[in-house]
């Protein structure tokens, strides 16, 4: 059979043919288009209670059948048509129920109903249904006489309840609301009523009410109210408990109140709560007690009430047997039996079963029902009882009916019923007597889909009488499907396992049977699966952050526009339009939780739905905080010293607590501040913690995990320790001397807490070591320092501190050792030799100072040096001092940073904590030569179109004798390409100039000049400049154009082209000039007679640094400019220009000299005058007189300069060193390392500064173990040198 017509979609189709019957009847699956017999699908409880608040009350009845079925009923056994009463409203369903309006009438309609649903071939019933009308229970009206008793006499106050719906609850209570307390004496009987095991005088009152409470109607009803009088007999023993006194008449034996008499026999259904009562009376007051006759209590038992009730919940067959309640106090005992009997409503054994038979066959209806006490067994036919519909081939017996050859009209609704006096059941048993061909139920040419891999079922739904024969073949086949994939299920469905492609295709169903036979098709598709390929992964973040889980899935095409994709969290489907869920939010498979809260945290799961599978992948939100508070803190096991800590840890919010810190606040001295004891393992949940004396303790515990410390506990309890003695000495003991005769002792004072008392003070204990068993000296003090006078210089001491308060003495002390004050070393470094290593650095040795002359602890070794002269001069001077400290016992160090070709002196001497000792006899020593610095002035002059002339000025520092000059030049026009480098040998020395020719017009060049020694050439200075496009006249300035060392910034001009000339670009100004003073300087000049509006601008440089300054621009009608903030004696180069940057076109250039230290200008001024040189001869030949007749006076006879003899030996006030001084290399002014500094002039700056190794090398300078210096000397780097102004010498 072939598949034609549009098919319907079934994605998993079955016909479901059962219904919300009752629990009494059972039902065929039989399609509604076969004739057959009624069958009861819903009816109302058993019990309905029309309770008064509802609004109306529905009596359900339904069936189906075919023909459809016809509704009656009775009430009370009476024929009841509830289309007669026009009270009653009819159903909207067409069912067979009725609805019973809460109009106020309602107790006419109270009553048991029953329910018939009928058609042609038969009658279904149902249970019977009790309506039941509650009345409004209400205590009768009464005058309750007072009750009067005896004190220690027991009482009953009967309540007497009205009947009512259950459950019952009672209360006793005063008029104002107030319960009765109950207790073993006093309590409330299962029936409601007060029992008072013996009256006591304050349980006099008038008021006593029983409340009862119907919860199911939600109504209350009081009883009027009792009163109770207990007399007083005023006969008193001291035999009563508690309060010492009680009525000689009390003492009695116990006896019960309730229940009466001496055994009892209890009845109840199996499943409901047993509960047995035994309330006694007596004095003193009995205590019940419970047992089970031949055997324990059931593990379920429950004693309540003080224990005067036995509660069995849900009781049971096994719970059967003979209970004892016994009471007793000391005058005797009393007991009560209860025979228990659990019996149980009836129960299907074997329920009628619907059946459908063939014509001519036997037919057996079974019923079976259990039940205690046994129940009955009652038939119907159709509603009626046997004996009125008779049939001849019917048999009936007790459990069983048998129908022998049965015939369609033997076909009926046969009914069940089980009865004893808990209860009724009752089944009913569709009996249908057929033949039938098949009829399939499910729809014809259905479409299924399917994904691979997965399970399929094509349905074919068969009803038939006999059953038919289903068989299932393939498009492609004849013969059925067949195989361990294929399954053929009873009701005739096909079921696919493991789904592949090849089973594809159109499907046809068959059944069969002797009356017939009729087919179906089904067509199969098969889809990709839904897969999800990027799950969502398990997430642990933090409060109040934002989560996000990934799912991305890949599905079948086809289903592009049907493909669904929700989230779970804990399984419930989270609703995106909730309002409960707006920090949810999904956008492109992403599930993003804002603001993660504790609630957040679960397993969430992402489900990518197509019509035909699904994928789900889930992932847990585990949300971490810091831990909870602890609580419940508890103090134990207090002593004067010590105090148990117990907490309960918080919540650790899934990260597991690592320790727990426990804070004090000691609110005697520090209110308020908490500062943390101890911390404990995250297991622990007490400590104990070690306290101070004479203080008030509370404590608090926080909790410690991976994300944090969490809030603080409350605080604990105050307690407050007595004083006592000190636990500790003070602790950091310093021994200072910073005189020679002293000993200074510093300690740290304890704390105000770790006083544990008042009046705390110091005993300081002393004396000499080595002394043997001299006696200490002690002094007390209440500071935390004292000074040892007249000590010897720099011996060890024994000292040691003791603590004590008004309560004693703190523990023993121990003894540490420390040296009183160190003096200057009094002996100089001898046989001091200088090794030259290289023309920059030396090795200096010595023998090292006896420690007896050390008067101290060595501190190292100072190593001091000046530069006299460059070898190249003949005058000596005491230049600039340098220094370097060696820490520790050593006999040698190296000395770095010397200027080549020069004569240097050098002293050395020995330093403790004091200061400097006496310096050695100065050494005398030579560095060899090396090569010259770099030229300071580089000119070009009289540039013509193929020459051009330099000049130029001497090192500052030759560093050698000069050789000659090494000039080199090339073409450097705007390519990327430049010319070769022509090299041009100066041989004399003493030149300044040089012409060069041949060379290109129009083009820019190059020059390098480097001074020469025989031991090299140093570093060049470089200058550029443009031959002109034609000669330039005769007399023309050089200064038109600029130099460019190497160390002024790169020019940033484009280069002029060769037709434009200079003049079409300077201002017109006449009378360039300059003029200096010490820190300043006037440039001038007066402005031609056009272009009166241009504008200049003056750049200078300091020739030693090479840096450019340029000023703001300045209009040509000014006439003048200053330079301020100059350096004194300090060469200049100064420039007037157009543009505000520096290249090569300037209007004026000139090198000025500031005046400085009595000298003048180069360029002229009162020092050229004869008279001035004359004056100047005179002073300084008086001022050298008066020198070396100071120094005859001072020295006696000394053969060293005023200055060396300094060095020699520094005052005390200018040797002063302390600890920090050690390891660092630097002079007595802390000033960085630098080589002397030599003015054009000749002048030398006898500036005392110090020399560090860092200034020579890598910033890690340091010595080895022998004094020498680690790492290549790599030269000094520059750094700004500090004048002394104080030490400033003046020489002629």
């Amino acid at each position: 059979m072939r598949w034609s017509g549009r098919p319907g979609v079934a994605l998993f189709l079955g016909v479901v043919l059962s219904f919300s019957g009752t629990p009494g009847s059972s039902s065929l699956d039989i399609p509604l288009e076969v004739e057959q017999l009624p069958t009861i699908t819903a009816q109302s409880p058993n019990t309905m209670i029309a309770f008064p608040f509802d609004e109306s009350y529905s009596m359900r009845c339904a069936a189906k059948g075919n023909p459809e079925p016809e509704f009656r009923w009775t009430k009370n056994g009476q024929e009841f048509d509830p289309d007669q009463d026009p009270r009653l409203l009819p159903p909207e369903d067409g069912s067979g129920t009725f609805i019973i309006p809460n109009n106020g009438n309602l107790s006419e309609f109270q009553g048991i109903y029953r329910c018939y649903a009928s058609n042609k071939l038969g009658t279904a019933i149902s249970e019977e249904i009790e309506f039941v009308v509650p009345h409004v229970p209400k205590f009768p009206k009464e005058k309750i006489d007072p009750i009067e008793v005896e004190e220690g006499q027991p009482v009953t106050l009967k309540c007497n309840p009205p009947k009512g719906i259950p459950p019952l609850q009672i209360y006793w209570m005063t008029i104002g609301l107030q319960h009765i307390e109950q207790d073993e004496r006093v309590s409330i009987g299962l029936n409601g009523n007060l029992y008072f095991a013996n009256a006591l005088e304050r349980d006099s009152r008038r008021d006593y009410c029983c409340f009862a409470s119907f919860s199911r109607i939600r109504t209350i009803v009081q009883k009027t109210a009792m009163s109770l009088v207990v007399r007083n007999t005023g006969l008193k023993t001291d035999s009563a408990p508690g309060s010492g006194f009680a009525n000689s008449i009390l003492k009695s034996k116990p006896s019960l109140l309730s229940p009466p008499g001496v055994q009892t026999y209890t009845h109840l259904v199996k499943g409901q709560a047993l509960m047995l009562e035994c309330i006694a009376a007596g004095y003193p007051t009995p205590k019940v007690e419970w047992i089970r006759v031949g055997q324990g209590l059931p593990d379920r038992a429950i004693v309540e009430n003080h224990g005067k009730v036995l509660h069995i919940p849900n009781v049971q067959q096994e719970d059967e047997g003979q209970y004892k309640c016994k009471a007793k106090n000391g005058h005797g005992e009393a007991s009560h039996f209860f025979h228990v009997t659990v019996e149980e409503p009836p129960q299907w054994t074997t329920r009628p079963e619907s059946q459908i038979s063939m014509i001519g066959s036997d037919v057996l209806i079974k019923c079976v029902a259990t039940g205690n006490p046994k129940p009955t067994i009652s038939w119907r036919v159709n509603g009626l009882a046997l004996n009125e519909v008779p049939a001849a081939n019917r048999k009936v017996f007790d459990n069983k009916i048998i129908l022998e050859r049965a015939n369609s009209s033997d076909s009926a609704v046969y009914q069940c019923e089980a009865s004893n006096k808990h209860g009724t059941i009752l089944a009913n048993a569709n009996i249908m007597i057929m033949n039938l061909p098949p009829v399939i139920v499910t729809e014809d040419s259905l479409q299924y889909s399917a994904v691979q891999g997965k399970t399929i079922v094509l349905h074919c739904k068969t009803f038939s009488s006999p059953p038919s024969v289903i068989t299932w073949s393939k498009e492609d086949s004849a013969d059925s499907v067949t195989g361990p994939r294929f399954f053929l299920h009873d009701n005739g469905s096909l079921e696919i396992s493991a789904v592949e492609e090849g089973d594809m295709g159109e499907y046809s169903c068959i059944a069969k049977n002797r009356e017939g036979s009729r087919a179906i098709t089904a067509f199969l598709d098969i889809k990709e699966p839904t897969k999800i390929v990027d799950p969502p992964m398990d997430l642990r973040i933090l409060v109040g952050t934002t989560a996000q889980f990934v799912c991305q899935a890949e599905f079948d095409r086809s289903f592009n526009h049907e493909m669904e994709t929700y989230w779970l969290k804990d399984s419930v489907v989270i609703a995106l339009n909730d309002t409960e869920n707006m920090g949810y939010l999904v956008d492109d498979g992403i599930l993003q939780i804002a603001n993660v809260s504790y609630s957040d945290q679960g397993r969430y799961s992402c489900v990518v739905r197509s019509p035909v599978d699904q994928d789900i992948a889930s992932a847990h939100l585990i949300v971490t905080d810091v831990p909870d508070a602890p609580e419940d803190l508890m103090l134990s096991e207090l002593s004067g010293k010590s105090v148990k800590l117990k907490w309960i840890p918080g919540d650790d919010h899934n990260s597991s607590t690592t320790a727990f810190v426990i804070e004090f606040e000691e609110s005697q001295r520090e209110p308020g501040i908490w500062r943390e004891a101890q911390r404990v393992p995250g297991s622990h949940t007490s400590a104990l913690l070690k306290l101070h004396g004479h203080a008030d303790y509370r404590f608090r515990v926080s909790g410690v995990n991976e994300v944090g410390q969490g809030r603080p506990s409350e605080p604990s309890e105050s307690y407050k320790t007595p004083a006592r003695a000190p636990d500790k000495n003070p602790e950091n003991i310093k021994i200072e001397g910073h005189l020679p005769h002293e000993m200074d002792i510093n300690w740290e004072p304890l704390a105000p807490i770790e006083h544990n008392g008042p009046g705390l003070e110091y005993k300081v204990s002393y004396r000499q070591q080595g002394t043997g068993d001299e006696d200490w000296q002690e002094h007390v003090v209440k500071r935390h320092s004292f000074i040892v006078k007249g000590t010897p210089t720099f011996v060890p001491y024994e000292i040691k501190i003791q603590a004590r308060n008004h309560k004693g003495w703190a523990p023993e002390p121990r003894v540490i050792v420390g040296y009183s004050g160190e003096d200057f070393p009094s002996a100089a470094p001898d046989d001091v030799a200088v090794e030259v290593v290289n023309n920059t650095l030396v090795k200096v040795s010595w023998a090292r100072v006896h420690k007896d002359k050390l008067h101290g602890r060595l501190g190292g070794y100072r190593v001091n040096w000046w530069r006299l002269r460059s070898l190249l001069a003949s005058k000596k001077s005491h230049g600039e001092k340098h220094a370097l400290t060696f820490p520790g016992d050593r006999s040698h160090a190296l000395v770095p940073g010397l200027r080549p070709f020069s004569e240097y002196s050098l002293i050395v001497m020995a330093f403790n904590g004091r200061g400097n000792g006496p310096g050695s006899h100065p050494v005398t020593f030579r560095t060899p030569e090396g090569v010259p610095d770099q030229i300071s002035v580089l000119r070009t002059m009289d540039i013509k179109k193929h020459s051009v002339s330099l000049s130029w000025s001497p090192p500052v520092e030759p560093n050698g004798v000069l050789t000659g000059y090494l000039l080199q030049y090339q073409l450097i026009n705007d390519t990327e390409e430049v010319g070769p480098l022509v090299s041009v040998n100066v041989s004399d020395p003493d030149a300044s100039k040089w012409l060069l020719p041949d060379l290109e017009a129009m083009s820019k060049y190059k020059f390098y000049l480097r001074a020469c020694t025989r031991l090299g050439c140093g570093p060049a200075t470089s200058e550029e400049c443009a031959t002109t496009p034609e000669a330039t006249p005769t007399g023309t300035s050089s200064r038109n154009f600029s130099q460019t060392s190497t160390r002024s910034p790169p020019s940033t001009t484009v280069a002029r082209k060769a037709n434009t000339t200079l003049s079409s670009l300077v201002p017109a100004i006449m009378n360039v000039s300059s003029s200096v003073s010490n820190n300043f300087a006037n440039i001038s000049w007066i402005p031609g007679g056009e272009r009166q509006d241009s504008e200049l601008y003056v750049a200078y440089m300091n020739n030693r640094e090479g840096n450019w300054k340029i000023s703001e621009a300045l209009n040509t009608s000014k006439t003048f400019h200053v330079i301020k903030g100059l350096e004194p004696g300090t060469e200049y180069t100064v420039r007037l220009m157009t543009k505000n940057w520096v290249d090569n076109s300037s209007i004026f250039e000139d090198v000025i000299k500031t005046r400085g230290e009595g000298l003048a200008s180069i360029h002229g001024g009162i020092s050229t005058q004869g008279w001035f040189i004359g004056l100047m001869c005179a002073v300084a030949l008086l001022t050298l007189i008066l020198l070396i007749a100071c120094f005859v006076n001072r020295n006696k006879g000394g053969k060293y300069s005023v200055k060396e003899k300094e060095d020699l030996h520094p005052d005390v006030e200018s040797q002063g060193m302390n600890d920090d001084t050690f390891c660092e290399y630097s002079d007595n002014d802390e000033k960085p390392l630098k080589g002397s500094l030599h003015s054009t002039s000749g002048d030398m700056k006898p500036a005392d500064s110090g020399d560090s190794l860092v200034d020579y090398g890598e910033e890690e300078a340091q010595f080895n173990e022998d004094g020498s210096f680690i790492g290549e000397y790599t030269g000094r780097k520059e750094k700004p040198s500090t004048e002394n102004k104080a030490n400033t010498q003046i020489t002629a």
